[in-house]
């Protein structure tokens, strides 16, 4: 028996890489009996039967998984916001920053097409920036001229597994061919009609990429909030995290509580308010949200 993880899954075969090659396995009746499905990005037991082929024994535990790409074992997420063409936009950044931390992936945001963005509005994304540097988030600008400008960023893909995240038309795939020009993977303009990008990859693989593994397929791309809980969403909040010990009550929801060390905070503006606003905003899609049986 052999160990090693999945980097790629298609046509009902499992790649799997370990230390002395990749090995192409089929997996095994228990899974399908015990409704596990393997994942890119498992780390597996496997048996060689011959020659680079092998079945799947067992799945080792996940640190987390993910339904789109369909991926495990991710350890940090590059979020990529543009600033124009489609508009930038920080409810539906955080939107994205609360799933990520939800999943214990470590974010990192990527402001993209700077170089098309008018010079007035330049000033406005530099202080959005900022505020999320202050917070603690990792963020970096790029431009969207070829070749891609990617200064700075191939250091985040040292080790362990990154996905690329955000909305359609952003630039997520145009970065992926940046850093790996190999890839190829196909990009389409943005649809003037539906104002957005149209979805151009299919299946996911794990690649090498810097000393670490990249998926090829972006994700994130289903955005609900169906699997958190009301009184976690304050803990995907950074900011709202470390000050939930101050408040008076134990378990405030920083709501229509008093003495709410996070409501103090936004007055003073050590909490920016629009991160409060979509605080709420998420809040009450989730109390809204119809409980399933």
């Amino acid at each position: 028996m052999a160990e090693g993880r999945i980097i790629k899954a298609l046509s009902g075969f499992y790649y799997v890489q370990s230390d002395d090659g990749i090995y192409q396995c089929r997996g095994r009746g228990l899974f399908r009996n015990n409704k596990v499905t393997p994942l890119v990005g498992d780390f597996v037991d496997f048996d060689i039967r011959n020659d680079m082929e092998g079945y799947l024994i067992n799945i080792k535990p996940r640190i987390n998984e993910l339904v789109r790409p369909p991926i495990a074992n991710v350890d940090r997420a590059f979020i990529i916001s543009s600033a124009v063409e489609p508009s930038f936009s920080t409810l539906l950044l955080d939107r994205f920053l609360v799933l990520i931390e939800s999943k214990d992936i470590e974010p990192v945001i990527i402001i993209s097409k700077i170089d098309v963005l008018p010079e007035e509005e330049k000033i406005s994304i530099d202080n959005f920036a900022r505020a999320y540097q202050e917070i603690g988030y990792k963020v970096e600008q790029v431009s969207s001229k070829e070749p891609f400008d990617i200064q700075g960023i191939e250091a985040y893909f040292n080790d362990g597994v990154s996905v690329i995240a955000g909305q359609s038309g952003v630039g997520k795939s145009s970065l992926l061919n940046a850093l790996k020009p190999e890839l190829q993977i196909k990009t389409d303009d943005i649809s003037k009609s539906l104002g957005r990008g149209k979805h151009t990859t299919r299946h996911v693989e794990l690649v090498q990429l810097f000393g670490g593994l990249v998926a090829d397929t972006p994700g994130f791309s289903a955005l609900e909030f169906n699997e958190i809980a009301l009184e976690e969403i304050g803990d995907y909040f950074p900011e709202i995290r470390e000050r939930k010990g101050d408040c008076k009550f134990r378990g405030c929801m920083h709501n229509k509580e008093p003495k709410c060390a996070v409501k103090e905070a936004v007055k003073q503006g050590e909490i920016s308010q629009f991160r409060y606003d979509h605080y709420l905003t998420f809040y009450e899609e989730i109390q809204s949200r119809k409980p399933r049986y």
